[in-house]
């Protein structure tokens, strides 16, 4: 389902070839990897209208950016619950210098890494997608985790950045049973490219909880690869929102490699001026049973786009999956644009799997309603897109939900 047909303008390469030939040696434990991703970008083309996974997304922005490393900036954030950690995230520095880490969290081996890192990637299919070498090119570091607490384990990741380039690489390993609440917070306080790799592997019965709060500028973008591998009896939810940012695009992928486990996403995506916002999503079931249960949700107002394709694979081995879909959007603006598109591959017999999308705009008759109560227009119209936004906010976890208030979310869109 499309409110639009038009398509953006494709983008040259020269920026980025200057990009490439003025980045130091590769140095550091991700040097191999960046050595990779360097000789990636150089002999593949930047995505633009000509590829159907793009054709709504220009990515022209990223030629007008600073891509120098990125300074960190602080985020005015409120101290984290007692019992929580809290790690300054700015891709170039060690965020775990100085920390004791609690008990059921510890920081991977060398070795692990490099017999992790790139695993998840490759089983979801997008190890070798543009964003993901770009990050593989710049990233100097990488934040690795092992969890083994069996109770509920609450870790904060916070990255704010001045103008520049941050990268940001990300590699859990959840071991069998192991529970963690993941709040992310992301915030670009001037022009810049914001680079993020996150890597889940989730053990038989382990849980993830990961929510990403993403606030930008008109002069910033996101470009954000969540991948999630799961053995049965695993539980993950990956929550988004998203304001702000001059372009965004937002792939969260699971994998679930023998089924029996269960995948909850959920995605609000702000949009405004000129702005763009694109969540591309995957999900692969490669056995039986399994499940997902999917809702996106947008707002569109001035002349900003927004853009949801939700891919669901379902093979012959994958027998009595359940999957559910659901892709809502609200357009505040005629000259705003909403494209929606649910991709259902289903090869399995017997399975239930839903998919709807709805693109509509505030209702008159709700308005009049909360205007005959005494309700200014404004702020009726205010408690409405409360109304739709409460939905994916409330799942958030519990840190990112208290960081996300509609005010600010809307305030940054504007």
């Amino acid at each position: 389902m499309s409110a639009s047909l038009a398509a953006p303008t494709s983008t040259k390469g020269a920026w980025l070839d200057a990009w490439l030939a003025d980045l130091p040696a590769a140095r550091g434990e991700l040097a191999p990897v960046q050595e990779r991703g360097r000789q990636a970008l150089r002999q593949s083309s930047i995505p633009s209208a000509r590829h159907e996974d793009w054709r709504f997304t220009d990515l022209s922005l990223l030629q007008a950016l600073p891509l120098a490393p990125a300074d960190p900036a602080t985020s005015g954030l409120s101290a984290p619950a007692d019992g929580v950690l809290r790690l300054e995230w700015s891709g170039g520095s060690d965020p775990l210098a100085g920390q004791t880490l609690p008990a059921g969290l510890q920081q991977l081996s060398p070795g692990e890494i490099a017999q992790g890192l790139g695993h998840t990637l490759a089983a979801a299919g997008c190890q070798e997608h543009w964003p993901v070498e770009l990050n593989h090119a710049a990233a100097e570091r990488v934040l690795a985790l092992r969890v083994t607490s069996r109770s509920q384990l609450s870790l904060e990741l916070v990255s704010v950045a001045a103008e520049g380039l941050q990268a940001l690489r990300l590699l859990l390993l959840l071991e069998e049973k192991a529970e963690l609440d993941l709040s992310q917070w992301i915030e670009a306080q001037a022009s810049g490219l914001h680079s993020l790799v996150i890597e889940a592997h989730l053990a038989r019965g382990a849980r993830l909880s990961h929510g990403l709060v993403a606030l930008g500028q008109a002069d910033a973008a996101l470009l954000a690869h969540v991948a999630i591998e799961q053995e049965p009896e695993s539980r993950a939810q990956l929550s988004s929102v998203t304001s702000g940012w001059g372009l965004v695009r937002l792939e969260p992928r699971a994998v679930q490699v023998d089924g029996a486990a269960h995948t909850t996403l959920r995605g609000l995506q702000l949009v405004d001026g000129q702005r763009i916002a694109d969540t591309h999503s995957f999900v692969e079931f490669k056995g039986p049973e399994g499940q997902l249960d999917q809702l996106h949700k947008a707002v569109a107002a001035g002349q900003g786009r927004s853009v949801f394709n939700g891919a669901v694979r379902v093979p012959r081995a994958a027998q009595r999956t359940n999957a559910s879909q659901l892709s809502r959007s609200l357009l505040l603006s005629d000259r705003a644009r909403i494209d929606t598109k649910p991709e259902l591959e289903i090869v399995a017999d017997d399975v239930k799997c839903a998919h709807g999308a709805t693109v509509s705009s505030l209702q008159t008759d709700e308005l009049f309603y909360l205007q005959s109560r005494g309700i200014g227009a404004d702020q009726a119209a205010g408690l409405l897109q409360r109304a739709f936004c409460e939905e994916v906010l409330r799942e958030l976890p519990a840190a990112a939900r208290g960081w996300c208030s509609l005010e600010r979310l809307l305030e940054s869109a504007a």
